[in-house]
């Protein structure tokens, strides 16, 4: 039986046994796992070129990068409510609006490198498209806006702290998350270079 993080999204039993890897059996080796393929999926990142756009199949690929050697449905919209994100049936027209909102922000220059990229975070971990990892897979979306769309430096996500274990510096990252929810960004905002 995994345990799971305050604040973090449970898989259901159909999600679990998307399970690739039968041997693991306790939240730290799932982690472990989970951290190796992502290791390998910023290596995939590293070696993108720059991009000039944002559409729903690029951020689907990423998070298949991320979770595919360890989940069965990594890439693919989850088919069930959580206790985070929008119904399923609405995953897809939101995440089409995200991307051709945040187009229009590239196209018309509307907010610096560090406000477009927390913003978009923000509002894609809002969504929740996947059954679980979207936190790691909205932080590192952001990360590669900043390095692939803008050229500038990621961000430090309270220093380098796993914000999927429970803490001080998660708690600070669910309450500047929260505010943002009511559109109060300044927690965010700092949050993301702290």
């Amino acid at each position: 039986m995994i345990e799971y993080e305050k604040d973090a999204t449970p898989l259901d039993y159909d999600e679990l046994q998307g399970l690739l890897l039968t041997h693991i059996s306790t939240r730290g080796e799932l982690d472990f796992w989970e951290a190796e393929n992502i290791k390998e999926a910023m290596t995939w990142g590293s070696k993108l070129k720059k991009r000039n756009s944002l559409d729903p199949k690029f951020i689907c690929d990423v998070h298949k990068k991320m979770f595919s050697n360890v989940w069965s449905w990594a890439g693919k919209f989850r088919k069930t409510d959580k206790n985070i994100g929008v119904p399923p049936r609405l995953i897809e027209v939101e995440l089409q609006t995200l991307c051709d909102d945040a187009n229009a922000w590239i196209e018309f220059n509307t907010y610096p490198p560090d406000e477009f990229a927390a913003r978009f975070h923000h509002k894609l971990v809002f969504i929740h498209p996947f059954s679980n990892g979207n936190g790691r897979h909205s932080r590192y979306m952001a990360d590669l806006i900043l390095e692939k769309i803008f050229n500038v430096d990621i961000f430090s996500w309270g220093q380098g702290t796993n914000l999927a274990k429970s803490g001080k510096t998660r708690q600070k990252y669910i309450e500047a998350l929260k505010a943002a929810d009511d559109h109060d960004y300044a927690l965010l905002f700092e949050f993301v270079r702290s």
